[in-house]
């Protein structure tokens, strides 16, 4: 009898649980947006996409999405089943928790209340489509004085805008 009475108050007790993990889960998400860590999953396949230099289009294709399917995944929009990332991660050659990395880092952060993390201006470069064709570009230079000289260029610019700043 004692058993039975055991596992009734568990079974009662899971609920609760349920219910308060489907209740963060409307928190984090805000008023009906998108859920941040499909935001994330999707900031990642974008950045990934990038780095190898494939289109929306092309990826797309390569799944048998239109290319606004892609985009929906980027931005978070749409969710990614788990057979949907598998293929992902396949087709971009990563292991499938490259899509999670980086996340748990940011749980638990206050929002606005952080200091700023110099990871994060280098983190939006590599997002951004000029900061990966310039990894991709300066990456092709095989001359270490050549890279050294774009490496002076690129400070000298960066120090002249930080001066018109101030």
């Amino acid at each position: 009898m004692a058993k039975a009475s055991k596992a009734a108050k568990a079974a009662k007790r899971k609920p609760a649980k349920i219910l308060k993990a489907t209740a963060s889960s409307a928190r984090a998400r805000g008023r009906g947006g998108p859920h941040p860590v499909d935001v994330h999953v999707g900031a990642r396949v974008r950045l990934r996409r990038m780095i190898l230099g494939i289109s929306q289009e092309s990826l797309g294709n390569a799944l048998g999405l239109t290319f606004q399917q892609i985009q929906k995944y980027e931005k978070g929009a749409n969710r990614i089943g788990a057979s949907r990332l598998f293929e992902l991660s396949d087709l971009l050659d990563v292991p499938i928790q490259y899509f999670y990395d980086d996340y748990g880092d940011m749980i638990g952060a206050p929002a606005g209340f952080t200091e700023s993390d110099p990871g994060d201006a280098f983190m939006e470069l590599v997002n951004s489509p000029e900061g990966v064709q310039l990894c991709r570009y300066f990456s092709a230079i095989d001359d270490p004085h050549v890279k050294k000289r774009v490496l002076d260029l690129v400070k000298t610019i960066a120090e002249t805008e930080g001066e018109k700043k101030h």
